[in-house]
Formats: C-alpha cells, structure tokens, sequence
C-alpha cells in the first residue's frame, strides 16, 4: 500500500508553461532515492505561496505561481514541499491549495508529482486520530489520495513532552492507513531524531527524512551531526533555507536589505558574510554559474535534498541551472572554509530540538 504512486484521474486541461529551459539543464540523468519514491535532487519550496507577512504574498501572484510549478516540472522537479500551516491568517492551508489546483491540471506529469507536507504541533492535536484528520484535510487541499512524504513540522519535547508520543502514533497511523507513502521530521535535533527513528522501527514504520535547516550558512555541530545520523540510519536530509532566506543570493548588503521582517535578521548577519560571498562569487564566475547556483550546488553535492522558495519565475529559472553538474572537491573545499571564516551564521530556528 506505501510502495508507489497512486494513480489519480484528471479531467482539466493546463495552460503550457511560458517559459522551458534548454535541455542542458535538465536533471533526469540526477535522481535521488527517498524511500519508495525516486526524486529529483533539488525540489521547491513552498512557504510564500500564501504567506502575506514575511513574503509579500497577493493572490495576484497565483498565475505566476502556477507558471513556476509547470516551469519546475516541465524541466525534471518532481518534489514540492508545503506545509499545512503554510499561509497567513483567512489563508491558512493556501500553499497546500495551491498545489492541488496546480496538480489537478497537469495531466501528463501528475503520478510522478512527490508531494511532501508537514503538520503542524498545534497544542489542539493531541490525539493520533486528530493528527490522521489532520492528513486527510490535506489530502483533501491537495486533491490527491496519497500524501508523498508526511513530515513532522516540529518536535514539542521541549514543551509539551505528552503530546510528542501522540504526533509519533499519528505519523504511524497515517502512514499504516496508507494516506502516506513515506513518513519524515522537520526541525528535530539529534537526540529527538534518534528517539523517533528507534520509535517508529518498532511499529514498522520507516523514518524515510529529516528536515533541517542546511547551508553554507548554517553548517554548525548539530547540523552535521543530524547529517552524519541520517547518512548511518538511510535518511535523506532535505534542505531547508539553502539560500539562508536570500542572504545567500548576492542581492544583497548591508545598504540594500530586503523589506519586512527579514531586514533585521539580514542587517545582524550580512557584514559577517564577506568571505563566503566573495568565495561564492568567484566560483560562479569560473564556472559560468550565479552565486545561488552554486549555493544550491554545494547542497546537492552534500548529499541533501535542497528546497529553495520560489515566487517568481525569474527565481525558478535560476534554481534549475543548480542541477546538472556538480562543484569539484577543490571548491566545497574553498566554500566550507569560506564559510568557515566568516564571522556571521544563521540563527537556530527556534523549534529545533536537541
């Protein structure tokens, strides 16, 4: 029942993207094992589709959006990740809606669609059958019948340690229900990560990912670890943030911050960044690339899954000239220690366990 796609029909015809990318670009020839499912190395993230605070996010944007997803799939990406709390305000669940409406009207590439969602730890779910709801309110926005990967959005054993068990038997639920395919967590530290891989082994269950926020900006001792635990447990690691909220991109400095909330974090890290975006730069240059190219790059060459944001179809095409090829030993040599010397490195999200 968790072992392949499920078939869905479709009755809805889908406008041709504007825009393909050359065939040099194209990564069929990189796929990634995840689980039971075969995925492209990088996916897209999907946080600002419906979130107005950090992202500026209008329902205006919705055509564009769906623009970027035929583009993404058009050109080999497979996976899309959400999140059932992904939206602000009246439009909680937009990005999983978004997705379903997307989905539903790209007939030809839809069974190989991987869709990973994560579900909230709201402190009203405390129950298994509650977080199995949950899963199938998804489904339901998503209109699919099976969720690809089923990701804890965050651990609350630093909080709320009762309710932890009960989002641990609604993953196994979900997943013996055959609503999921795979099961996976986002935001746990090592420990948790191996209490919940031991956890779910003795219900059957594999822990096929684990979520964590991963760059050249945030490489420090847990995140290195939780990587050296999921390469000896079979876990794939998919990254979050790989451009560090956009610190990484080269659009920005200490004169240029972004609008919003995210000037005060850019304004406290970005004249730390010296070192790695001049390293960064170079090795764009030498090798016909840009700067979050190769970001994304040193990711992919890491082993992880990377989900950069998108929201304009600019950004997308600039994502996928990340796959395709791969930076030399030399140079993640040259960037980790670029990122090494530089002084600035991302703030921890804060629901990361230990």
């Amino acid at each position: 029942m968790n072992g392949g796609s499920t078939p869905m029909a479709v009755s809805m015809s889908r406008t041709p993207p504007m825009i393909k990318i050359p065939r040099v670009f194209w990564p069929w020839q990189q796929k990634v094992k995840l689980g039971p499912m075969t995925l492209s190395p990088m996916g897209f993230g999907t946080w600002a589709w419906g979130n107005q605070l950090l992202w500026g996010y209008q329902e205006s944007m919705d055509s564009e959006l769906q623009q970027i997803f035929n583009l993404a799939v058009d050109n080999g990406i497979n996976l899309f990740d959400t999140a059932d709390s992904y939206g602000t305000g009246k439009l909680n669940g937009q990005s999983e809606k978004l997705l379903g409406r997307f989905i539903s009207e790209f007939e030809e590439a839809r069974n190989n669609i991987v869709i990973a969602t994560k579900f909230a730890a709201y402190p009203w779910r405390l129950t298994p059958n509650q977080f199995v709801n949950a899963c199938k309110s998804s489904l339901g926005r998503l209109q699919i019948e099976q969720i690809g990967i089923a990701q804890l959005h965050w651990s609350t054993a630093n909080y709320a340690p009762l309710q932890e068990r009960a989002l641990w038997d609604g993953l196994v639920a979900m997943y013996d229900k055959g609503l999921v395919q795979a099961v996976g967590v986002s935001n746990y530290g090592p420990k948790q990560l191996l209490k919940i891989h031991d956890y779910l082994k003795e219900r059957g269950v594999p822990l096929s990912s684990a979520q964590v926020q991963f760059s050249l900006l945030s490489m420090g001792e847990d995140q290195m670890e939780i990587k050296s635990i999921c390469d000896s447990l079979g876990i794939r690691v998919i990254a979050y943030s790989p451009l560090g909220l956009g610190m990484l991109t080269g659009k920005y400095t200490p004169a240029n911050l972004p609008r919003g909330p995210r000037s005060f974090l850019f304004r406290q890290i970005i004249p730390g960044l010296e070192p790695l975006l001049v390293t960064l730069k170079e090795i764009a240059r030498k090798r016909g690339k840009t700067i979050p190219q190769v970001a994304i790059n040193w990711c992919i060459c890491k082993g992880t899954i990377p989900i950069p944001g998108v929201k304009s179809v600019k950004q997308a095409e600039e994502n996928l000239g990340a796959v395709g090829w791969k930076l030399r030993p030399s140079e993640l040599d040259e960037l980790e220690n670029a990122a090494r010397d530089s002084p600035a490195k991302m703030i921890q999200n804060v629901f990361q366990t230990s």
